[in-house]
């Protein structure tokens, strides 16, 4: 499991998967243009793809990562990259970027946003591999 809060399971409900994958397309092309845009795949879309993937599971919508990949074993995929304090920093900043306004970019319900900001803190903490 991952250790932290997780996120409403509501979310899914308000938003929907469309919303949910387009938040995620638009957070791994901020990625895209980020420094840590080398501890990615070529495919970013793809990528982009398994973690909405991922959030429509934990937001409350079918487990779409478990029916096509398996376990999520988060922290056991990210070991082979250099995760640093600096490189969670420019993740969030991406996210958190990605974030503002997200109530009417993708219909992301107000009152769950700070809930996910926390999980995205802890969640991000929890990947840190290097010091």
């Amino acid at each position: 499991g991952l250790p932290a809060h997780a996120p409403s399971r509501e979310i899914y409900a308000r938003m929907g998967e469309e919303n949910i994958f387009r938040m995620c397309a638009d957070f791994y092309a901020a990625l895209e243009k980020s420094p840590v845009r080398p501890l990615f795949p070529a495919d970013m879309p793809a990528a982009s793809r398994k973690i909405a993937e991922l959030l429509t599971g934990l937001f409350g919508g079918p487990p779409l990562f478990v029916q096509r990949h398996g376990p999520p074993r988060l922290r056991a995929r990210h070991l082979p990259f250099a995760i640093d304090g600096p490189a969670r920093r420019a993740w969030l900043d991406c996210f958190k970027n990605v974030l503002e306004g997200a109530e009417k970019k993708y219909d992301f319900p107000a009152e769950h946003l700070p809930g996910f900001l926390r999980f995205l803190e802890e969640f991000s903490a929890w990947m840190v591999n290097r010091k």
